[in-house]
């Protein structure tokens, strides 16, 4: 595989800002998710300049920087999650890209999304409730923050989409 000097170069900057940002997270509290979810954004940038395996290596490699050089682990994972949607949702796009004839693709990618989505955090919720919980929960409870995750979904989902299209995108040709 041959890679440019200058993919190289802009992937370890972006690296860089994904891992500040990690670590930033764990030093500002308050703004914690807003730190994980735009380093999880890079994922995105880098998977829509160069490709799902550039994408990949990429997500590999700020995991495993963030869990060396990251104050705060859990907010690695917590990461990981994040950006390990994007990276799927990303990797569902480009397989609907080459499906033109097939109905309804805004529709399927909308769907794919909640699906990639509740694969990584229903099993959070339900096998991890003692780590994120400090009591037990009842049924009823877990089904709300069940809910509340999608809501939170739709959110993220909506700065993802803003982020690439209007920041990005008139980023895009002053940097590259």
């Amino acid at each position: 595989m041959h890679v440019k000097a200058k993919t190289i170069a802009f992937g370890g900057l972006l690296l860089a800002l994904t891992v500040v940002f990690m670590a930033l997270g764990s030093l500002i509290e308050t703004g914690t998710l807003f730190l994980l979810a735009a380093a999880s954004y890079f994922v995105g940038i880098v998977v829509r300049e160069y490709g799902l395996r550039m994408g990949g290596a990429f997500y590999i490699a700020a995991v495993l920087l963030g869990l060396i050089t990251a104050p705060n682990k859990f907010y690695v994972l917590t990461f990981a999650a994040m950006g390990l949607y994007i990276w799927g949702i990303e990797a569902v796009w480009r397989a609907l890209e080459r499906r033109p004839q097939l109905a309804r693709r805004r529709t399927v990618f909308t769907a794919a999304k909640y699906v990639i989505f509740n694969i990584i955090y229903i099993p959070v919720v339900l096998i991890f409730r003692d780590l994120l919980f400090s009591r037990d929960l009842s049924a009823g409870f877990v089904a709300g923050v069940i809910v509340a995750g999608q809501v939170a979904l739709f959110i993220y989902d909506r700065a993802y989409d803003y982020v690439q299209i209007h920041l990005w995108g008139r980023m895009r040709g002053k940097i590259l």
